[in-house]
């Protein structure tokens, strides 16, 4: 079985995120969405809040699963018996950062792989700290925002 895992810590995830899941799908048997958990990090949405933006953005896809971690990802990996990562990759600056990141996997984590995805030109300017910014002012992130999500009391709270 092919088993694809793509970690972040989605707060909160954008159609971005969820356009790399969708396109990874065909690819493999199953792809599980891993929310990062990092004690020593603040977020702007609660755990709770992360992990059901996942779920409601995945609803209809029976191939993904959504879970957490709290290890390094090559560990977690294993733990899922997940040979592959899928990452997105915007410009050449994220290239840079995730092929480092991709080599110290492939060492720690037996024959693991990174599947790299170029982002979608329509979202090639998505991220999780733009959404936050635009939040943080009051602004309408409704654009960079899965529909699924759209319009949810937790997307508005400060």
């Amino acid at each position: 079985m092919k088993i694809a895992v793509f970690p972040g810590s989605f707060d909160p995830i954008t159609k971005g995120h969820e356009d790399l899941v969708r396109r990874a799908l065909p690819l493999f048997d199953k792809v599980i969405v891993a929310m990062g958990i990092n004690s020593s990090k603040k977020y702007y949405f609660e755990e709770s809040e992360r992990l059901q933006m996942l779920r409601d953005t995945f609803a209809d896809a029976p191939k993904v699963e959504v879970d957490t971690f709290n290890v390094l990802t090559a560990y977690y990996c294993k733990q899922k018996g997940a040979n592959f990562i899928i990452r997105g990759l915007r410009n050449s600056t994220d290239f840079d950062y995730e092929n480092t990141i991709a080599n110290l996997n492939a060492t720690i984590g037996d024959e693991l792989e990174t599947f790299f995805l170029m982002a979608n030109p329509a979202y090639a300017c998505y991220s999780s700290t733009v959404v936050r910014e635009i939040l943080k002012g009051g602004g309408d992130a409704s654009l960079f925002l899965p529909t699924a999500i759209n319009g949810k009391p937790t997307i508005t709270h400060p």
